[in-house]
């Protein structure tokens, strides 16, 4: 499979931040968005941001901005399926997503998604972690993994069907691509989580620190 297009999903509300771009947000002098794309640009053939509203707030990244096509902000499956609009303008097979709010997921994350879709008709990996102890306890021993719907390889050729599936209300990621033989890729959780995503205002102190 060819190298994947990438898209960072900055579509939501971000209430828990108290409104606005949580990708604006300066972190350790440079905004998340900033860290996003430095993260992911060297792992795909080509980058552009999933936002809604006005563009040109965005003008400085200098990525082209894909807005929802699906209205009513619909999470973000939303935004994967204008990410794949994208894409097959490109001509590309694939996309792989991250979240615009969470700056030091994996250096290695679209090569292992990529490993874990060999063999499949078409390319569909979501990124996943081990569930803490805790995490086992409170979800009553239901899975030991916790999978990031925001992070994952998605197929050009199933955006029809996304947009069918989102059309019709389907609004949970992983009800969508447990219907289409998704997989997982595995990362590990220590010392952190690398998936560790800035809601609130404590979850910025606490990337400060982590990038101290």
């Amino acid at each position: 499979m060819q190298k994947p297009l990438g898209v960072i999903l900055a579509g939501g509300l971000a209430t828990r931040m108290g409104g606005g771009d949580k990708g604006l947000l300066s972190l350790g002098g440079e905004s998340l968005l900033s860290r996003v794309i430095d993260r992911l640009s060297p792992q795909v053939a080509g980058l552009a941001l999933n936002a809604n509203g006005d563009a040109a707030r965005f003008a400085g990244l200098g990525l082209p901005v894909v807005a929802d096509t699906i209205e009513g902000f619909a999470g973000p499956l939303a935004g994967v399926l204008a990410g794949l609009d994208w894409a097959a303008e490109q001509g590309a097979e694939a996309i792989v997503t991250a979240a615009a709010d969470t700056p030091f997921f994996p250096t290695d994350l679209v090569a292992r998604l990529m490993a874990a879709a060999e063999g499949q008709a078409h390319p569909l990996v979501l990124a996943t972690t081990p569930k803490s102890g805790d995490e086992v306890l409170k979800s009553g021993g239901k899975g030991r993994v916790n999978r990031h719907p925001t992070f994952g390889l998605w197929p050009v050729a199933l955006r029809d069907d996304l947009r069918a599936a989102l059309m019709g209300g389907l609004r949970k990621v992983v009800l969508w691509t447990d219907q289409h033989g998704g997989r997982e890729a595995l990362f590990e959780a220590e010392p952190f989580d690398p998936f560790f995503n800035v809601n609130t205002p404590e979850d910025l102190a606490r990337a400060e620190a982590l990038l101290r």
